[in-house]
C-alpha cells in the first residue's frame, strides 16, 4: 500500500526537519532515498509537488556534481502500477503509463521552462531530526527521473515539491507532522550559507514579532498556497496592489522556489518609479545582462527608502536584502520583475524572516530572524 495523501505516524519520536543551503537564486535541501540511504540534494519548492531526483539510467540529463540515484541499489525501490492510487493521484503531474502497460509514469513542466519525466516509484525517503536520528518515511512516492533539463544548477539533483497537492511531501508525510512546516531563507551572499527547515511541533512560529495572514487555497490550483496582498508601501507612498485574478481572494502565491518577487506590469511600473524617486545617494546604472531595469552602484552612499509589503493582516517590513539583489560585485538591482500571468512572493523577499504554514489553522507567519542562527 501506498501512502500517498495519508494520515500515517513516524516511529522516532522526534520531529524531521533537513538542512537548507543558499545557492545562487535557489535554496537546496537534504534528504535521502533508498535503502541504504543515498543523499540527495534537490531544490526545496513550495510552487510544486512531486519529489523527484535524477536516476540511473539517464536519457538526457543535466550536469550534476554529485552521483546520480541508482535503483538497483535500493532495495526499497519499487516502480507503481498504472492502476494504483498513486499512479492515479499523480494525473496533475501528467501520469501515464509506460509503452507496455506495466510502469506509471510522470512528466512535469515549471514555469522556466525546465522539465522532468521518468518512472513514478514508492522508495523510502529519509529526514533528520534534532536528536541526530534518522527519520524514515517508508513507501513515499517519488518520480525517478531520466529525462530532466533546463536552468538546474549541477549542485542540485532533483525537486523537493512543498506545494499543498497530493503528491508533495508536506501532503505524504500527513498528519504525523500536524500540516506544519517552516523554513528560514540566509541571504545569498551570508557567510554561512545554511539554515534548517522544520517539520511538525518544531515549526511553530511564536514570540514577538510574529506577523500572520491568511493561507488561501484554491481547489483548481491545490498546489499554491495564495496569499492576499493589499499594497506595498515605498517610504510614504503607499501602492495597492490587485495581483492575480485567479485564486478566490488570494492574489499572490508564496513559493520558495522562484527567486525575484513576480507582479503586474503596472503594478511593477509605479513600485520601480517609487523606489527610484525615494532612492538616495548611490550611482544609478545598468544590468549589464540585460534583464533588470532598476539598478545601482551600492557603494556606502546609497540610502534605500523603507518598504512594507502589506498582506491582510500582516504589515511585513522588508529590509534592503529583500528589495535589491546583487547581481555582480558592483552592481545591485531592484528584486521584482513584470509578469502579468502569475503573481508570485519570491525568496529574496523571504530572506531572513522565518516562515511558518499552519495549514490546518490557514494561517502563515513571518517573523523577522538572522537566519544565520537557525
Amino acid at each position: 500500500m501506498l501512502h500517498l495523501n495519508s494520515s500515517r505516524s513516524i516511529s522516532d519520536p522526534s520531529d524531521p526537519d533537513a538542512r537548507l543551503t543558499a545557492n545562487n537564486g535557489e535554496y537546496l535541501v537534504n534528504i535521502s532515498l533508498g535503502t541504504p540511504p543515498f543523499p540527495i540534494v534537490a531544490i526545496a519548492d513550495t510552487g510544486s509537488d512531486i519529489i523527484w531526483t535524477q536516476c540511473k539510467p539517464c536519457t538526457d540529463c543535466y550536469k550534476q556534481d554529485a552521483p546520480l540515484f541508482d535503483p538497483k541499489s535500493s532495495s526499497s525501490y519499487r516502480t507503481v502500477s498504472c492502476s494504483s492510487n498513486a499512479c492515479n493521484s499523480l494525473q496533475s503531474e501528467g501520469s501515464s503509463c509506460s509503452s507496455d502497460g506495466s510502469v506509471c509514469e510522470y512528466q512535469v513542466s515549471y514555469g522556466d521552462q525546465s522539465h522532468t519525466q521518468g518512472d513514478v516509484a514508492a522508495e523510502t525517503l529519509t529526514l533528520e531530526s534534532k536528536t541526530g536520528n534518522p527519520v524514515a518515511l517508508p513507501k513515499t512516492v517519488i518520480g525517478c527521473g531520466h529525462d530532466n533539463a533546463g536552468t538546474f544548477s549541477p549542485k542540485g539533483s532533483g525537486i523537493v515539491g512543498l506545494g499543498g497537492g497530493p503528491a508533495s511531501l508536506v501532503s505524504q508525510l500527513g498528519s504525523s507532522i500536524g500540516g506544519k512546516f517552516s523554513y528560514c531563507m540566509v541571504p545569498y551572499a551570508a557567510a554561512k550559507p545554511t539554515s534548517t527547515m522544520n517539520f511538525g511541533t518544531n515549526a511553530v512560529v511564536s514570540g514577538n514579532g510574529v506577523l500572520s495572514t491568511p493561507l488561501i487555497s484554491d481547489p483548481s490550483q491545490p498546489t499554491f498556497y495564495f496569499l492576499q496582498l493589499e499594497a506595498v508601501s515605498v517610504g510614504s507612498k503607499k501602492i495597492a496592489f490587485q495581483g492575480s485574478s485567479i485564486g478566490g481572494s488570494g492574489n499572490i502565491i508564496i513559493d520558495s522556489g522562484t527567486t525575484l518577487t513576480l507582479v503586474p506590469t503596472d503594478f511593477f511600473s509605479q513600485l520601480s518609479d517609487a523606489v527610484e524617486t525615494q532612492v538616495t545617494g548611490g550611482t544609478k546604472t545598468s544590468d549589464p545582462e540585460g534583464f533588470f531595469s532598476l539598478c545601482y552602484v551600492p557603494d556606502s552612499s546609497l540610502k534605500l527608502p523603507p518598504v512594507t509589503a502589506h498582506f491582510k493582516g500582516a504589515d511585513v517590513v522588508l529590509t534592503s536584502d529583500n528589495i535589491f539583489i546583487q547581481v555582480n560585485d558592483k552592481v545591485v538591482c531592484l528584486a521584482f520583475y513584470a509578469n502579468d500571468q502569475l503573481s508570485i512572493y519570491g525568496n529574496v523577499a523571504q530572506q531572513n524572516f522565518l516562515i511558518g504554514y499552519d495549514l490546518p489553522k490557514q494561517t502563515l507567519s513571518f517573523k523577522p530572524t538572522d537566519c544565520t542562527n537557525t
